[in-house]
């Protein structure tokens, strides 16, 4: 039997206060973020506005969401303190839906929104609109009366976009349906305004994933095109050696302030990374790796594996390392491989089962050395290690990829491959 997904009404959520993991309180829920979307496709929740104990309101994304429940909020732990701005492809649940007078799709009587319902998506971290709770009649302070219903989000006209509308708006709502690289392939081929203001109307997530598979020139001019504060929040969501990767492109001035507008922890992992020469394993690697402690179990280890924002390549494995569990200070102890997670029951340690005869990387490793130990071990990761035995990241085959591949492999269009017919247009 599917499991029932959680169901949570607007209305409660006001005021609601928002935990870290530790329990200490950032703030509290003052709105809801939406993005309307074409092909009847229900609107989606972007993510909170919050307002913390400065007052100041601040923008959560749902992915950075673990728990709605009992009159509280749970993040991650990573909170972006800078103000929130609202975009112009983003509507606020509370403050543009309520009260808002739309019209039932069946007969066209004209309703007014009184609460909101949103969803979360069955295995992923995706919010919807699920349903409207409205009342019938005229609106208005002296008109309260009139007959109340909750309906499906289907039943409501006025909360979706037209189909072949040309706003930037419109190409965003449909660039979702995309993965990263065919939207990538789409605005490479949009002219450069153009392609400046679709990708300032993205969300810092979905514009960091789509940077990565884009050419550096295209790379350079959409950052430059930012405000610094934005280009700096969506350096923060990309993978640490992309953001190493497209900084170096950039004037040195540029670069040093864009590092001093970035987290403190993903500003120091960047720079690490920009220390080491590029096509080498310290140039190539990621510094976020899967990293657990001797004395984690075998269901730990599946349960960060399960991540949904987790890359195939780093899914593969996880490595463990006596504490401080996380790169580049934690004592390297060995691998331990997806399949052999799936073998063993979920109390099992993983030290138990640690792989320690396969040789980490170094980080000078050059390039044609990093391609040579993938291929002869037969791996999709590799840890890379330091001299003192400390843990720094992992090199993954796409990044490997990346540096074998032509300059302009990215300007390749995939369609080419099987015809437009042939190419996947789904989700992640």
């Amino acid at each position: 039997m599917a499991a029932v997904t959680p169901r949570v009404f607007v209305s409660h959520l006001s005021g609601v206060p928002v935990f870290d993991p530790n329990g200490d309180q950032v703030g509290r829920v003052r709105d809801l973020v939406a993005m309307l979307r074409v092909g009847g496709r229900p609107p989606r929740i972007l993510g909170l506005v919050v307002e913390v104990i400065s007052r100041r309101r601040i923008f959560l994304p749902m992915t950075r969401v673990t728990g709605v429940e009992s009159g509280q909020v749970i993040t991650t732990g990573v909170v972006n303190m800078r103000r929130f701005e609202q975009r112009p492809t983003e509507r606020l649940v509370l403050g543009e839906f309520l009260d808002r007078r739309v019209r039932l799709v069946d007969d066209d009587e004209e309703v007014t929104v009184l609460d909101v319902a949103i969803q979360q998506l069955p295995a992923r971290r995706d919010w919807e609109i699920d349903k409207y709770f409205v009342r019938k009649g005229r609106g208005g302070a002296l008109r309260r009366k009139g007959e109340t219903l909750t309906v499906e989000w289907s039943a409501v006209s006025g909360f979706s976009l037209e189909e072949h509308g040309q706003g930037a708006e419109n190409l965003v709502a449909t660039f979702e349906r995309l993965r990263p690289t065919d939207v990538a392939n789409a605005l490479h081929h949009l002219s450069p305004k153009r392609r400046v203001e679709v990708a300032a109307a993205l969300d810092d997530d979905r514009l960091a994933d789509v940077l990565e598979e884009l050419p550096e020139d295209d790379q350079v001019e959409i950052i430059g095109k930012l405000a610094e504060e934005r280009a700096a929040d969506v350096l923060e969501a990309m993978d640490p050696d992309d953001a190493a990767d497209l900084l170096s492109e950039l004037p040195e001035d540029d670069k040093e302030r864009l590092l001093a507008l970035m987290r403190p922890d993903d500003a120091a992992d960047v720079r690490r990374l920009m220390s080491y020469e590029e096509r080498t394993a310290g140039g190539l690697m990621t510094t976020e790796p899967i990293v657990l402690r001797p004395d984690a179990t075998v269901a730990d280890a599946l349960a960060r594996v399960r991540q949904a924002d987790l890359s195939p390549a780093l899914a593969a494995q996880v490595y463990v390392c006596r504490s401080p569990d996380e790169t580049p200070t934690g004592k390297y102890l060995g691998t331990v491989h997806f399949q052999r997670l799936l073998r063993d029951p979920p109390f099992t340690l993983v030290s138990s089962i640690v792989d320690s005869d396969l040789v980490p990387l170094r980080p000078d490793t050059p390039l044609p050395l990093v391609t040579s130990y993938l291929a002869a071990y037969n791996m999709v990761s590799a840890p890379v290690v330091d001299e003192s035995g400390s843990l720094l990241g992992a090199v993954t085959v796409d990044d490997v990829l990346d540096h074998l591949l032509p300059d302009d492999w990215r300007e390749t269009d995939l369609t080419d491959l099987h015809g437009e017919e042939g190419v996947d247009r789904g989700g992640r």
